[in-house]
């Protein structure tokens, strides 16, 4: 099975049908994720608060998004992958087409997402130019702060949705296929998803966008800390694991455990056979 292309992606917004887009880090989850028939697994920098414990984006490596990369684009049939280019490795445009090319042969991406507006259009164009397809990434910029626990939403005055809409023009004319909305006030965000011709993907920028985006740990109830208020909850998986591994180690405690199915005896003759070859012999 062929995986989705920018042009799929693209394809999608002109039909009208919506897209649906996860943040997935890992080959188990990135697998069951394709199988549910998501269409763009992301491989974000917020790999590193939810998995790496780190205390922001910033602190995520190329290497750490090239190896989490790489396990997803193993697990993955048909969505389209994309991986987050971190914080430092596209400052200048030969830094980022080289790092971009790294991605794609190294992690096996389909494309690359970068964040920022107009001050990124020319990096964005000479990533497209080297063949390699990008998705944007403007409102809030989690590069760019370092609380995470906060979640300011942009475009609420004139300036800044004007501020906004602009750098979605720039992006689309530097050549993106997509870009990602986040924290823009809704009305921004329908506007900006009226005026381009490429899909607007929100992530707590309201319900007009063309596509929507959450971290898969949001959306199974895993996440370490409070549950923000722009995601959903679709199930309690740290409840399960609470449950699986505190009931292992009750049954460790009590004996219980390993349950006969868990392993395997020598029938009794051989037993005895080996009884009486070997002895009962302490070694000191």
């Amino acid at each position: 099975m062929a995986r989705l292309t920018s042009k799929d992606i693209m394809d999608m917004k002109r039909s009208g049908e919506k897209i649906s887009m996860i943040t997935a880090y890992d080959y188990p989850t990135a697998y069951l994720c394709d199988k549910a028939g998501v269409e763009i697994i992301l491989v974000g920098d917020s790999v590193g608060p939810f998995v790496l414990g780190y205390r922001d984006t910033r602190r995520v490596t190329l290497d750490d998004i090239i190896r989490h990369a790489a396990a997803v684009s193993r697990a993955v049939e048909r969505a389209h992958v994309v991986g987050d280019m971190p914080f430092g490795t596209y400052y200048r445009p030969y830094v980022a087409v080289e790092n971009a090319i790294k991605m794609v042969r190294e992690a096996g991406v389909d494309s690359v997402k970068l964040e920022g507006g107009r001050e990124v259009a020319g990096i964005v164009r000479e990533i497209t130019g080297s063949g390699i397809d990008v998705m944007g990434h403007i409102g809030f910029t989690p590069q760019r702060s370092t609380d995470t626990s906060v979640y300011p939403v942009r475009g609420l005055d004139v300036d800044e949705a004007e501020e906004i809409l602009n750098d979605a023009y720039a992006l689309v004319d530097a050549g993106v296929y997509a870009i990602v909305l986040e924290f823009v006030a809704s009305q921004v965000a329908q506007l900006i998803r009226e005026e381009v011709d490429v899909p607007v993907i929100g992530i707590g920028s309201g319900p007009h966008c063309d596509g929507q985006v959450l971290v898969l740990h949001d959306v199974i109830g895993l996440r370490v800390g409070e549950h923000p208020p722009y995601a959903a909850k679709y199930g309690d998986v740290a409840g399960e694991i609470l449950y699986a591994v505190r009931k292992y180690v009750s049954e460790v405690k009590e004996g219980l455990f390993p349950h006969p199915s868990n392993y395997r005896s020598m029938d009794e003759p051989t037993y005895k056979e080996f009884i009486n070859r070997v002895g009962r012999r302490k070694i000191d």
